[in-house]
Order: C-alpha cells, then structure tokens, then sequence
C-alpha cells in the first residue's frame, strides 16, 4: 500500500452509535436498485477461541516494512472478536495480518467489517481487497486493483481509502482520499465498499464518504486482507505504549440478487 499525498475531503458529522458485542448489529446497507435485495453471502462473526482456517489463512512470519508479520500477532479474544496485537518481542516489532485469498475470491458486492481502530503511533489497521493480477499492466485497473476500503494511520479522525493498479513500478497508478469522520477513534464503527460493475463506493457507519471510477473499475475476483502495518506513515513507533491493537467485529459480504415475484394467488371459481 503505497502512501502518496491524497485530497482530502471533510465529513459532515454524523451522530455515532457504539454498540455493545452482545447486541450483534445488522449492517445499514444502500438501498438496493429496483428488482434487487441483498444477501450474505460470506460472513466471519469471530466466535469461538480460534480463527476459522477455512475462511482464512495467516501467513507465515515474515519482515513487513519496519517490523514482521506474526501469527503470534493474530487471536480471537473469545468474546467474539479478531485482535491483531502490536507487541515488542526482544529486538523486534510483530504486528499481523489475515487474509481470505485462496478460500474466498469474490467480484463485486458490499464488503463491510465492524473494527476498533489502534490507539497508539507507529502503525496502522487496514481493511483491503487485493487480487494477484493487481501487478497487470495494460487494461488499467479493470484486471486488477488494490482497494484500499480503510487505512488509519493517524490517531485522529482522519480515515484513508485508496485504489491502486497496474502494478507497483513505472507504471503504477492511484487514487485516493482522506475523508474525515468525527470520533472515528472511539468505539467501533464499520467501513465498507460497494463495488459496483462501473463504480466504488466508500461507506464509513453506513454514511457514503467517496465514490470513483478510477482504473476503470475492477472485474476479477479478488481477497480481502485485514493487517496491521509497522512504518513512519503512522508515526514514531519509539513513542508508543505497547502492545496496542485492532478489534474486528465481524467482516460481511453482501451480493445483489433478484427480489423474488410474488405468485398471484389462484383464483377461486
């Protein structure tokens, strides 16, 4: 995820509602287009005392940027939440990442996930969708793109959507926002994309906060990825109170599909 001044963008606030876990809250969707209705069609809710390997795989520990990627750094809390922790271990900083490629590539739909964003500097929480064609040159973004649905790293009320495509070299191209949402940091609050056939369409509470078409629109199936990155971009590490970390409620992938016609009834002779 590359970090390139973006245009930034003012919010009007909005009331902020924290719920509690045991409340499970549904998801304020956009009003579907005339004959349509959403359905889920994959859902991690983070039960349990595991994370679910068949919904997602943790990679290996590994350097990423200024620290390493951990499965140390991954766990559920047991009260129905993903943590990916921020920790000091010797010499090292580990943070962590998840992601669904190779269980769950999916094109197109609304994808939301209900966090509690890092408290401290030196790193920062992301929600994204990336594919392996992401590194494509010569049909823009419609073959791939990195879409940055939420980057947070600023502990303020700044929030940062991104898409990213043909490649990472010369060629690379991007666009992006910092939007600004009022108690952003406090409690939980989700962050969400609408991807569209034609269109991007970034939601934070259910309140829209950008749109694009950029690249062209992506058309490929693509993963999701929830991580944590250690680097300068969210401020000096040194300064921070560790371990820190990110709360995922629970991530959702809604798709549109047909409203079911009514059968008129029969009629009685």
């Amino acid at each position: 995820m590359l970090r390139l001044p973006m245009l930034f963008l003012s919010l009007v606030a909005f009331p902020l509602t924290v719920l509690s876990q045991e409340s499970r809250p549904q998801d304020v969707l956009p009003a579907p287009p005339g004959g349509a209705s959403w359905k889920m069609v994959w859902h991690d809710e983070f039960d349990g005392n595991s994370l679910d390997t068949s919904k997602w795989t943790v990679p290996p520990e590994g350097v990423r940027r200024d620290g390493w990627w951990s499965p140390r750094a991954v766990a559920l809390d047991g009260q129905g939440r993903l943590a990916i922790s921020t920790f000091q271990d010797g010499d090292r900083l580990l943070d962590g990442c998840i992601t669904t490629e190779g269980k769950f590539e999916h094109a197109q739909g609304y994808y939301v996930a209900r966090i509690q964003l890092q408290q401290q500097p030196g790193h920062w929480s992301a929600f994204w969708v990336m594919g392996r064609q992401v590194t494509r040159i010569g049909d823009e973004g419609r073959d791939g793109t990195e879409i940055d649905i939420m980057e947070k790293p600023w502990l303020d009320d700044r929030v940062q959507h991104t898409l990213h495509w043909d490649g990472y070299g010369k060629a690379h191209k991007t666009e992006g926002v910092e939007v600004n949402v009022p108690g952003v940091m406090q409690g939980f609050h989700t962050f969400a994309l609408w991807w569209k056939a034609d269109e991007y369409i970034y939601y934070v509470d259910g309140q829209e906060t950008w749109r694009s078409k950029a690249g062209g629109v992506c058309q490929s199936p693509q993963y999701m990825i929830l991580s944590d990155e250690i680097g300068s971009w969210g401020g000096d590490i040194t300064l921070a109170k560790l371990p820190d970390q990110f709360l995922v409620d629970y991530v959702r992938v809604y798709d549109l599909v047909e409203t079911a016609k009514a059968t008129p009834a029969a009629s009685e002779d």
